[in-house]
């Protein structure tokens, strides 16, 4: 032990790190206490592998699942795609546990942010109603989701690891010895059979589809909710493929470990419900809406909330005395026929591709809105926040299965929101069967019983709930905000909690081997940290650190009292240890000035260093222990291929074969980095990997780290200071967005639906913890999820169906919270309803997502088939199933007319694409942009949007915040639509292109771009002049307008046509035809070739 301590050095941050002056330590134990709530710092070289909580490993370690679209009556030329597997991680002991006492406040309502540092919510004489404002800073906008168990007192610690649910709530069915977590999905003997259905599902699950648990009769084991998460749990032990991230609590014995969130969050796969009655005539109160016959008419209130037309998420209440005016709603409410549907038939009108050009509209294309009647669908969830691929979900799941279409949901959850509803209250109304949060689509039989519209257990109203906050009227539970919004968070109290919030920790950790201080890029990130140090989101407890390393580790003790920061290298990377644990992660505001000291000298330290070797591996084992007792967020800077101690990596990329769909890496050559990243969301910390590399740097394998501990991955190709100057400006904007956005800390999500409907298979970065909770140990604002899901039991009698996903976090201002969205959509019972109500954007996402576990699990070239196949198929079945008339042509119905054109767009992306010399890694990376973007982002990317912009008007623009922003119509991605004499701009979402014609006219010439004549335009022009024109400033305010949706920055390249980026303008083209994919025409003909066989 003592030979290993002495294995360090200690520098004095004076100069370049040459020459150093050896110091020897004392040898004796370094202290394991820590300023502030977290004692428990791990002491030097003891590794935090018993920190209670923490995932163990077993056998093969691959977590994760892929799952692929497959459709019914695959030929051979078309292979099935076959679900994957892998085995689960296991997890031993509880969390840490520790109850603050519960909130003493019966009720309150605040805005976000409000409370000082550390300090619980305080105790309000009446109810207040605020929204976050639009203008507070992004750190203060917290937003924090949590799920209460219960409306009593908080229990003891030592309960939590047992029963922790009160009476009505679920039981986990955890016995010892008992069968593994994988086959408990069977129900009893006693519960009715699976209702079998004729045809072969279009996603067959490996295991018995998930629902919502039932109303009376035995309890049955069946799965009530689910979380957006990693792909299938299903045949997890057979494969040792690299999968998504799905893992069961199942313990070596095969037993099912108890966890903690799950109590905590309540209501998860495993949760027996509570024996209870069936509720009286079910059949006539599965509707959504209020009715009072006992109540006086004044309660009758049919005055629908907010402005009309304005989306739930958007309500504006600028004061407390707003009254919510909640229309009564009964069955007869509801559309008459979801079979009629004559307001929509124009979303069943068959469209012959072959001949109809111009589908492409001529404005972004809008989520389509679901036949629900209007007060019910004034109160549904923004589509931006929660979105499904059919909007009227077919009842039967053979029904959905003919349509071929997939059946999912796409989440933003932690959207920046500028209204959001915020609810302090002891009482968390929640239903006792399933755990859903009371929402707009619950139905109130009286004013003291509300019915879920999930499981449909009738619950009893409480007391508190009795108060109208906002009217201050009691007996008026339908008109409180929790029944008014389809987006709301919750103030969480005491039984959310596992420990005290936890405080914000930031940890740096920097590449500053040879090669990385030739990129420059230090100087560019230690800058804009120092910009923006006040912006972290934080308060008075937030901790910052640092670590470098290249071929050993440097630590920087940032003690109070020292004049400057002092460096300790440990250059045994072969058994990392923590060589000072009590300085190394301090209080930024305590010790602010020699943080930015810090900063100021750190970009020249290592300016002479010839050290070329890169341990990473070892870097990251060192901020994982580093962060293990608090959690928090790491922030690891790459520019090479690690090459040193554990996670080394070698070169797998053959430049001669980059075209080829074959032999390509998509799957990580090493487990280190996923079993590393399962240790890190163990202990609540998230790892953001920033790739900064001209060289290949094996994406595939590190891209692991952030994948699985639920963080984000950027990616700078070939970045350098002086040779690629426009990829600084990048890091700075999208660095500062990064470090001073909002973030939730130590979070969990679950999503449940309407009992009948289960979900399967999960996409993006996050764990799946005891089977259907995501651990998501940071969460932020820029991320999407999506889920794909089945039609597990007819729904029969069900107008509607609910969705509901919530999000329980620690906000930057140590709170906790719990964000709910919930989504209503009616039921269908026909085949052309289904096509009518299918959102193309939805299902091309879910397909995007599907198709990337399809790559990794299979072949590219098996990707890009089941992509057509699901063209192929859901064509054919519309042909076959409901068109009346056979017509000549390829005939889609409206809703899908778009289809296609994405499919072939999917085709063409980095992601998929074949014959191009992508490098492997950008191929990675936009695969891992797939999985983590939210639609709207993502959607861009795939088909991006091109407009003329020479010929700027004000005719139909918008004007916000006193700027008039130019409204051009979208046009085709065809060189057709080109003209010389003109000047057109593409956005592809992280890219944009501005190609002059040769032709362009001067006036365009000289007033945007500032030049003469076409031949002075520069070769690498990536910025337009401000001037005073008309034109410029029309100009430049729509593209400041196109960047400012989106949280990174599109570079800008002013292109001519001999440009040597021409042809990626031209690649985007999707409608062309290139030297290894189709033309849209070709691709059409393809389809109906196939579709009429």
């Amino acid at each position: 032990m003592k030979n290993k301590e002495l294995k360090f050095r200690v520098t004095q941050i004076q100069g370049p790190v040459q020459n150093q002056l050896m110091h020897s330590s004392d040898g004796q134990g370094y202290s394991p206490s820590v300023p502030g709530s977290y004692s428990h710092q791990t002491p030097a070289k003891v590794p935090p592998h018993q920190s209670s909580g923490q995932y163990h490993y077993s056998g093969s370690q691959n977590v994760s699942q892929l799952n692929n679209y497959q459709g019914p009556g695959q030929t051979l030329n078309r292979p099935p795609v076959a679900p994957f597997s892998g085995s689960p991680v296991q997890q031993t002991g509880p969390v840490p546990q520790v109850l603050l006492p519960a909130l003493q406040n019966s009720a309150a309502i605040s805005s976000a942010g409000s409370f000082p540092p550390g300090a619980s919510p305080p105790v309000l004489s009446n109810w207040q109603y605020s929204q976050t404002p639009v203008s507070q800073p992004v750190g203060s906008q917290t937003s924090h989701l949590a799920h209460v168990t219960g409306t009593g007192s908080a229990q003891p610690p030592s309960s939590l690891s047992g029963n922790t649910n009160p009476p009505g709530s679920y039981q986990y069915a955890a016995s010892p010895g008992g069968p593994p977590l994988q086959n408990s999905y069977m129900k009893p003997v006693s519960a009715p059979p699976p209702v079998t259905q004729p045809l072969t599902p279009l996603h067959p699950p490996a295991r018995p589809p998930l629902g919502p648990p039932p109303v009376g009769g035995p309890p049955l084991i069946r799965p009530s909710t689910l979380i957006a998460g990693p792909p299938n749990t299903q045949s997890l032990l057979n494969s040792a493929a690299n999968r998504e991230g799905d893992a069961t609590s199942a313990a070596s014995d095969g037993s099912v470990v108890q966890n903690s969130y799950d109590a905590i969050e309540g209501g998860g796969l495993m949760a027996t419900p509570h024996p209870s009655p069936a509720p009286p005539n079910l059949k006539m109160n599965r509707s959504v809406g209020y009715s009072y016959p006992t109540l006086p008419p004044g309660y009758q209130n049919t005055s629908p909330p907010g402005a009309p037309g304005m989306q739930a998420s958007a309500l504006q209440y600028p004061d407390g005395s707003k009254h919510f005016h909640q229309p009564a709603l009964g069955t007869s409410h509801l559309t008459a026929s979801m079979g009629g549907l004559s307001l929509q038939q124009e979303g069943l009108r068959p469209v012959n591709l072959l001949q109809e050009r111009n589908i492409l509209p001529m404005t972004l294309l809008k989520a389509p809105v679901p036949n629900l009647h209007e007060d019910i669908q004034k109160l549904n969830c923004n589509p931006e926040l929660f979105r499904c691929t059919l909007t009227n979900i077919p009842q039967t799941q053979a029904l959905l299965n003919k349509a071929k279409l997939p059946l999912g949901l796409l989440l933003h959850p932690f959207k920046d929101l500028s209204q959001l509803p915020v609810v302090t209250s002891s009482t968390i109304v929640r239903c006792r069967s399933c755990r859903t949060y009371i929402n707009p689509f619950v139905s109130f039989l009286d004013q003291r019983r509300w019915k879920c519209n999930l499981c449909y257990r009738v619950n009893d109203v409480p007391e508190e709930f009795m108060y109208n906050p906002v009217t201050r009227v009691y007996g008026e539970p339908h008109k409180r905000p929790e029944v008014q919004n389809a987006t709301i968070e919750f103030m969480a109290p005491s039984e959310y909690m596992l420990r005290p919030p936890q405080p914000p920790v930031y940890l740096f950790v920097f590449d500053v081997s040879h090669n990385a201080i030739e990129t420059g890029y230090l100087n560019t990130v230690c800058q804009t940290l120092l910009d923006n140090l006040d912006l972290l989101p934080g308060n008075t407890r937030t901790k910052i650190g640092f670590i470098t390393f290249d071929s050993t580790i440097h630590f920087y003790s940032l003690q109070e009292g020292l004049s400057q920061p002092q460096m300790l290298i440990v250059s045994d990377i072969e058994d990392v240890f923590i060589p000072m644990p009590e300085n190394l992660l301090v209080n930024l505001n305590e010790n602010k000035e020699l943080i930015q000291d810090m900063l100021r000298t750190l970009p020249q330290m290592f300016t002479k260093s010839l050290e070329t070797q890169s341990a990473l591996g070892p870097a990251l084992q060192a901020a994982f222990k580093l962060m293990s007792p608090t959690g928090g967020r790491i922030s690891v800077f790459q520019t090479q291929l690690p090459s040193v101690g554990m996670g080394a990596l070698k070169s797998r990329e053959e430049p001669n074969q980059r075209a080829t769909a074959k032999d390509i890496h998509l799957t990580p050559s090493t487990d280190f980095y996923k079993k590393l990243a399962l240790d890190c969301s163990g202990q609540q910390v998230a790892v953001d990997l920033f790739l900064l590399s001209g060289q290949y740097s094996d994406l595939a394998s590190l891209g692991c780290i952030s994948r699985y501990s639920a963080g984000s991955v950027y990616y700078y190709q070939s970045y350098h200071h002086k040779h690629n100057p426009v990829q600084v400006e990048k890091l700075q904007k999208e660095l500062k967005r990064y470090l001073t956005r909002k973030i939730g800390f130590e979070a969990v999500m679950r999503i449940r639906c309407t009992k009948g409907l289960s979900i399967h298979t999960f996409h993006g970065n996050f764990f799946v913890r005891s089977t259907d909770l995501l651990s998501l140990p940071n969460v932020n604002p820029d991320a999407g999820y999506a889920v794909q899901m089945s039609v597990e039991e007819s729904l029969t009698d069900m107008q509607v169906v609910s969705f509901q996903s919530a999000l329980l976090y620690t906000s930057s201002k140590g709170e906790r919270r719990i964000r709910v969205h919930t989504m209503c959509l009616p039921v269908v019972t026909t085949l052309s309803d289904v096509y009518l109500g299918a959102d193309v954007q939805a299902i091309t996402g879910l397909l995007a997502n599907m198709a990337v576990d399809r790559s990794v699990s299979a072949t590219l070239s098996d990707a890009r088939d089941a992509l057509v196949n699901a063209v192929i198929d859901s064509l054919s079945a519309y042909r076959s199933s409901v068109l009346s008339i056979q017509q000549p042509g390829l005939m889609a119905p409206y809703s899908l007319r778009l289809f296609p054109l994405y499919v072939l767009a999917l085709l063409k992306q980095k992601a998929f694409q074949t014959g191009t010399n992508a490098r492997l890694d950008e191929r990675i990376f936009t695969m891992c942009q797939v999985k983590n973007q939210p639609l709207v982002y993502l959607m861009l990317m795939t088909h991006p949007s091109l407009y003329r912009v020479d010929n700027l008007t004000d005719e139909g623009a918008l004007n916000i915040n006193d700027r008039t922003i130019p409204q051009p119509p979208i046009l085709q991605l065809s060189v057709e639509k080109l003209s010389r004499d003109g000047a057109y701009l593409m956005d592809a979402g992280s890219v944009m292109f501005l190609w002059i014609g040769k032709n362009c006219g001067q006036s365009f010439i000289s007033q945007v771009l500032g030049v003469p004549n076409y031949g002075s335009i520069p070769q690498n022009m990536t910025h337009l002049p401000e001037l005073e024109t008309a034109e410029s400033i029309r100009t430049i305010a729509f593209i400041s307008w196109l960047r400012e949706q989106r949280p990174f920055f599109p570079i800008l390249y002013i292109i001519k046509d001999d440009s040597p980026l021409k042809s990626s303008f031209l690649q985007n083209m999707i409608e062309d035809r290139t030297e290894s994919a189709l033309s849209y025409y070709e691709f059409l003909l393809h389809i109906q070739q196939q579709v009429n066989k």
